[in-house]
């Protein structure tokens, strides 16, 4: 099978087998994993998409290194092509997403049927493939931990790249009032087309004036929860338009910059600062990623959610995906897709 390898740590930006420089390298015939178990599930990819995590551990950055070699990727969408003894859920063909600690860059993988979800007849597959990790984040993050409410006021930054945009479409969901900051004209004029209430460009004026300009407007007091996969300045800037009582949401650090939250306004302001490393919840609360990924495929059936795929790459290609995702030229999600990537679509 096709398979992206991590050969040595290092910027996955550089072309895939194109010297001893690059991090990764496309075997053609890597072996397909045989089904470890009774209730194992082999899948055959469809599409796995790009998340900011996968990016730091290619370079060696992310809290979980895993020994060298090792095939990255996170979460996939796929079919059933094998299935073990003792597996009662799924059956060969089924359309199926999930998501691994790594293994998705290549054409098949197996896991355990019990960590599998179905999808829903009618459901985009490559679109779906961009579902688990920045839709779960996010949705985990802004019904379970922040309990978004109706009317409350949500504050997004980074909202044009592929949590951003999640945590945007489950506000307006919630039927919260959606601040969302991004950087240049088409990703402001993108979140606009979501519904945003507000959209601010970070690269054109002053970020807490604009918003404050906004909640005097509308008669709001300040922001309810934060929503930070970016951390650094921005994240203290936007530390100054918080309610009393308000929820504040790390999700990153996708500035290079780890902010500083400070404990006494905190104390004096009643925040509630929430660490979401929603991988964990995999080993400690798997019953809460299961639950928010079926409501989460629910609403894409129905239509309440739709995936941005900004761009679409095949494995060989993997270096140019990696940049876009780096160079933050992404609005929505970035995908590696097999076997038939060319047919994919801009947007889903």
């Amino acid at each position: 099978m096709e398979a992206l390898l991590c050969r040595k740590l290092g910027d996955p930006t550089i072309p895939v087998d194109d010297s001893e420089n690059s991090p990764l390298t496309l075997s053609k015939a890597h072996p397909i994993p045989r089904l470890n178990s009774p209730t194992a599930v082999r899948v055959r990819v469809k599409a796995t998409s790009l998340n900011f995590a996968n990016y730091l551990q290619i370079l060696g950055k992310y809290q979980e290194k895993p020994p060298l070699p090792f095939i990255p990727g996170s979460d996939y969408s796929g079919t059933v092509e094998s299935v073990g003894s003792n597996v009662t859920k799924f059956r060969i063909g089924d359309p199926v997403c999930s998501f691994a600690g790594l293994g998705s860059f290549a054409q098949f993988i197996v896991a355990d049927e019990t960590e599998l979800i179905r999808v829903p007849d009618g459901c985009d597959m490559i679109a779906v493939g961009a579902l688990p990790v920045a839709y779960g984040t996010s949705h985990v993050a802004l019904l379970h931990r922040a309990q978004l409410r109706a009317g409350q006021v949500l504050l997004v930054l980074g909202a044009a790249g592929g949590v951003g945009v999640s945590a945007v479409q489950i506000g307006k969901i919630c039927g919260a009032i959606v601040i969302a900051v991004a950087r240049g004209e088409e990703k402001v004029k993108f979140l606009k087309s979501l519904g945003v209430d507000h959209v601010v460009d970070s690269s054109t004026g002053n970020i807490t004036d604009s918003i404050k300009g906004f909640l005097k407007a509308r008669k709001l007091k300040g922001v309810d929860v934060l929503y930070d996969p970016v951390g650094g300045k921005l994240t203290k800037e936007s530390m100054k338009l918080l309610n009393w009582g308000a929820n504040i949401l790390i999700i990153g650090f996708a500035s290079g910059e780890i902010p500083v939250v400070p404990a006494n306004i905190a104390l004096v302001k009643n925040w509630t600062v929430h660490g979401l490393y929603w991988g964990s919840y995999k080993i400690h609360r798997p019953a809460v990623l299961e639950d928010s990924l079926k409501e989460l495929l629910s609403w894409v059936a129905r239509g309440l959610i739709t995936i941005n795929i900004s761009h679409t790459f095949s494995p060989s290609e993997a270096n140019l995906a990696f940049a876009a995702l780096k160079d933050r030229k992404a609005i929505g999600k970035v995908m590696i897709a097999f076997d038939d990537h060319k047919a994919a679509s801009s947007k889903l």
